[in-house]
């Protein structure tokens, strides 16, 4: 085969790489898919989005819905969003929801709320269908120290102004739940809780709960409302505990220096009777060192003897009739 033979099958296989290689570039499809909507993008503004790293798809699918849902979105509008990180589809699907709805909402501030991480199609969703938040049970004291718990639902409607900077939902349970404690807490008794409910959900309601956050309370309705623990009589028995652990820590303290200053008087009367004992053993030897220097007589010994034998009779009489009395008082 020569050289003239094979040159148009060399050009045929150029074209077809060629062709290949610009489909793959360039997305002619998606060309012919906005140009058949109606969308106007010139070819080489797809070539600028391949060279600026953007994927066409991306892009032109949404501006077709866009314009399909009689919107004025710009190709550059989403390219910018897209470049920044921001989700262009959800942004012209929230856009698209808004204009459905008759809301007020520019694709600057769509872009806006969905750059600081907030879903823009669910915060337009709920400006439409307000959601319903549900508290877990709220417990609080009232003036007559029983403890009552409220279960509340929150009816809330998105603020699209307020969506970038505003608190969430965390925030407005926790507002809540403060108002809901600070009511039953000013009631005089658990019983007015219990007869007039929707008392907790007026007086929470008119506080402005609602401000600073990203939502607007529509109502508070008292779900559910039981009875707690007696806190009054638990705090009255636990103080009544602390003060019997403090008499008897006091009474344990002066039985202790009771019984110190006993065992102090023993040791004194201990060391008395040491003191009477020496005292006894000296006596024998100062009657001896009398009678051997002449200063006691024999007589004056012997009456020293009767004088001793008296006194221990006497002692026995006495302690005989201690126990008779003790016996007839037994008796």
């Amino acid at each position: 085969m020569g050289i003239a033979e094979l040159t148009p099958i060399i050009i045929i296989a150029l074209i077809v790489i060629a062709l290949a290689i610009l489909f793959t570039f360039i997305p002619v499809t998606l060309w012919i898919s906005a140009l058949a909507a109606g969308v106007k993008v010139g070819i080489f503004t797809l070539i600028g989005m391949r060279l600026r790293r953007v994927v066409p798809s991306r892009v032109i699918n949404p501006l077709i819905k866009a314009h399909k849902a009689g919107l004025e979105v710009t190709t550059n509008q989403l390219e910018s969003h897209y470049l920044a990180g921001g989700n262009v589809d959800r942004v012209v699907n929230a856009l698209i929801a808004a204009h459905r709805a008759n809301m007020q909402l520019t694709f600057e501030r769509a872009a806006a709320i969905d750059l600081a991480g907030r879903d823009v199609l669910e915060a337009v969703q709920m400006s439409v269908n307000p959601k319903v938040i549900e508290t877990p049970f709220i417990a609080g004291i009232a003036m007559d120290g029983i403890e009552v718990k409220a279960l509340a639902r929150i009816t809330v409607r998105a603020n699209i102004d307020r969506l970038v900077g505003g608190a969430g939902e965390e925030t407005v349970i926790a507002r809540v739940g403060e108002g809901v404690v600070s009511t039953i807490g000013s009631s005089q008794t658990h019983k007015q809780v219990l007869e007039n409910p929707d008392s907790i959900s007026h007086t929470v309601l008119a506080k402005g709960l609602d401000a600073g956050t990203a939502f607007e309370i529509l109502s508070i309705d008292i779900a559910d409302v039981d009875i707690g623990k007696n806190i009054g009589a638990i705090l009255q028995t636990d103080q009544a505990e602390a003060d019997k652990n403090i008499a008897q820590a006091k009474a344990e303290e002066r039985r202790a220096m009771a019984v110190a200053k006993e065992q102090e008087m023993v040791a004194r009367v201990q060391e008395m009777r040491a003191h009477v004992v020496e005292a006894e053993a000296e006596v024998p030897k100062a009657l001896a060192e009398a009678l051997r220097t002449g200063k006691m007589g024999v007589m004056d010994y012997l009456n020293y003897q009767n004088i001793n034998a008296d006194t221990d009779m006497r002692d026995s009489i006495g302690k005989l009739s201690k126990d008779e009395h003790n016996e007839d008082n037994d008796d």
